[in-house]
C-alpha cells in the first residue's frame, strides 16, 4: 500500500470522521445493515460515491467489525476506454480489489427512445444481483447518499403525486434471499465532494451513451433529479434545517392526518370507517 493510499484512508477516519465515517457507522447500526456471516457485494460504478463506499467498508473491517465478507463488484456496461482506464487506476490507487464482469447494457439502451435511464438502471440492478448471488453474496450495497434520499422524496411529491422515499435496505423481489443496503444513507453529498477534492481525486461522473461528454466531471446532465438538486440548493440557502426536515417527514407520518395511503399494495382512504369515529 502506498503512502498516498494511507493518507486517503486516514482522511476518512480523521479529517472527515464526523461528516463521513460517523454517519456511515450510524447508518450501519441504526438500520441494521450488516449481520454476522453476511457476504456483501459492494457495487462499484466508478463514481465518487461508490468508491468512497468501498473505502468505508474496508475501514469498517479494519477498525470495527470483521464479521462479514466483501466482494468489490464492478460491472463494465460498455464504458469508453478512457473512462474504463480511469476507474481501474482509481481502484489501484485506493487499494480496492475489483471483481469485474462485462455486459452490453449501454449498447442495448442506446436503441431505446423512451425511458433509457430507467431501463439502464433496472438492467444494472438485475445484473448486479445475479452476479453477486453467483459469488455467494446475500447482499448488494449501493452508494446512494442523503441527498439522493431527499431528492427522491421531492420527486415523488412533485412529479409522482405520492409520498415515498429511497429505503435504507430492501428485500429483493426477484432474487430470493438477497437484500439491497444503502450504508451511505446519512452522508451528505457535500461531504463526499469535500473528501474527493481534499485528496485531489478525480472520478467519472457519468459515462453512458447519452452523457459521455461529462465523463470527467464536465458538462451538465439535465434531468428531474438535477431539477431537484437545484431546488434543494435553493431551499438550503433559505434555511439550514429544511433538508433534515424533508428527511424527517417520511419518518414522522401521521396516518390520522393523511387523506389516503397504501400498504402492501392495498389502498386505504380516510373515509373508511370515518362514520364510526366520534368527534372528541
Amino acid at each position: 500500500m502506498t503512502e498516498r493510499t494511507k493518507e486517503i484512508e486516514r482522511s476518512i477516519i480523521k479529517k472527515y470522521r464526523k461528516n463521513i465515517w460517523c454517519r456511515f457507522t450510524k447508518a450501519v447500526r441504526e438500520y441494521e445493515l450488516i449481520q454476522d456471516g453476511d457476504k456483501i457485494a459492494v457495487c462499484i460504478s466508478g463514481g465518487k460515491d461508490s468508491m468512497l463506499m468501498a473505502k468505508l467498508f474496508q475501514e469498517l473491517k479494519k477498525h470495527g467489525r470483521n464479521n462479514f465478507d466483501l466482494v468489490f463488484l464492478l460491472m463494465n456496461p460498455g464504458y469508453r476506454e478512457e473512462n474504463w482506464q480511469l476507474i481501474r487506476s482509481n481502484a489501484e490507487l485506493l487499494g480496492i480489489p475489483l471483481t469485474v464482469f462485462e455486459t452490453e447494457i449501454f449498447d442495448i439502451v442506446s436503441e431505446v427512445e423512451n425511458g433509457p435511464c430507467y431501463l439502464c438502471a433496472r438492467m444494472r440492478r438485475g445484473y448486479l444481483y445475479s452476479n453477486a448471488r453467483e459469488l455467494g453474496c446475500n447482499k448488494i450495497a449501493l452508494g446512494h447518499h442523503f441527498d439522493d434520499v431527499i431528492e427522491t422524496i421531492l420527486m415523488g411529491m412533485l412529479y409522482g403525486g405520492q409520498i415515498e422515499t429511497m429505503m435504507p435496505k430492501l428485500h429483493s423481489q426477484n432474487f430470493a434471499g438477497m437484500q439491497l443496503i444503502r450504508p451511505m444513507y446519512l452522508i451528505k453529498e457535500d461531504a463526499i465532494k469535500a473528501w474527493r477534492d481534499y485528496n485531489g481525486l478525480r472520478f467519472i461522473r457519468c459515462a453512458c451513451r447519452f452523457t459521455e461528454s461529462c465523463a470527467a466531471q464536465e458538462g451538465e446532465k439535465k434531468s428531474k433529479r438535477d431539477e431537484m438538486k437545484a431546488l434543494v440548493r435553493q431551499l438550503r440557502s433559505a434555511s439550514d434545517v429544511i433538508e433534515q426536515n424533508i428527511f424527517n417527514s417520511v419518518k414522522n407520518v401521521n396516518l390520522n392526518k393523511v387523506i389516503g395511503y397504501k400498504k402492501d399494495g392495498e389502498s386505504h382512504y380516510f373515509l373508511d370507517g370515518y362514520e364510526k369515529v366520534q368527534e372528541s
